[in-house]
């Protein structure tokens, strides 16, 4: 059975190395999130904020963001960026004691790690009534099909797959993928959506297998093994990769009372 809270904690260690070399957020995102809402948006509440990527971006548009992290390092690491309307908060999701609701609920690949057992419940109450649930996940992916097979063949050894899987067993075909399936089930959220903001990035090798370094699947492996697995990646990657890095959003409403 894959060890989620193990991997959920394995990303202090490599906190630089996340904020050097996963992308960061583009500015479509916030205008899909504000578009959807329909409405100013002043405060919102960030789960899993890591080094602060999608936080800066919320912020940077005068949103007063409180970002909870629950992990030291990374905490760290954001707190060297964010600016002055940014509250830190060294907390997991589920330990956050609701006070005043926000007009956002967002979270930024990390939605995945926080425990399904009252996840909604606990998502409508930090929200205003018709307040924005959004969740985005941006999973990097090799463009070119023949670098990406050379890739896996390369990692099996070490790594049948280095993905998350869906956490309700989503298959990749269905037309609506997780969280957008627990939202639609949800009689606490209505209007759920699920957009793809498309992008292509082109980054060094180098650079490739240090983002390889931040994801989680790697962290777990023993470090001789981990580092055996970059080494055997990387003889088999071109000088620059192409990557697809789209970014699947999903937003939802909380139901007015």
């Amino acid at each position: 059975m894959l060890d989620m809270s193990a991997r959920a904690l394995s990303f202090g260690a490599i906190a630089e190395a996340y904020e050097r070399f996963r992308p960061g957020y583009p500015e479509e995102l916030f205008d899909l999130v504000m578009t959807y809402a329909g409405r100013p948006v002043r405060t919102a509440l960030e789960i899993g904020a890591g080094t602060g990527k999608a936080t800066r971006l919320f912020a940077g548009h005068g949103v007063m963001v409180t970002a909870l992290e629950p992990d030291a390092a990374m905490l760290a690491e954001l707190n060297k960026t964010v600016p002055a309307n940014v509250t830190t908060v060294r907390a997991a999701f589920e330990d956050l004691r609701p006070r005043e609701p926000y007009g956002l609920v967002y979270a930024a690949s990390a939605l995945h790690w926080t425990r399904p057992e009252g996840r909604w419940s606990r998502v409508a109450a930090l929200l205003e009534p018709e307040g924005v649930f959004a969740s985005c996940g941006a999973p990097v992916q090799l463009a070119d099909p023949a670098v990406e097979e050379s890739v896996r063949a390369a990692r099996a050894p070490f790594l049948e797959s280095d993905e998350v899987p869906s956490p309700d067993g989503t298959a990749p075909e269905e037309e609506m993928q997780w969280p957008g399936t627990e939202l639609q089930r949800s009689q606490l959220f209505l209007d759920v959506q699920q957009s793809v903001i498309e992008r292509r990035l082109t980054m060094r090798s180098a650079d490739y297998i240090g983002y390889l370094s931040t994801v989680s699947a790697y962290l777990q492996l023993p470090q001789s093994r981990r580092q055996q697995a970059y080494d055997a990646i990387t003889q088999v990657l071109p000088e620059t990769v192409e990557i697809a890095a789209d970014i699947i959003v999903h937003l939802a409403r909380r139901r007015s009372e």
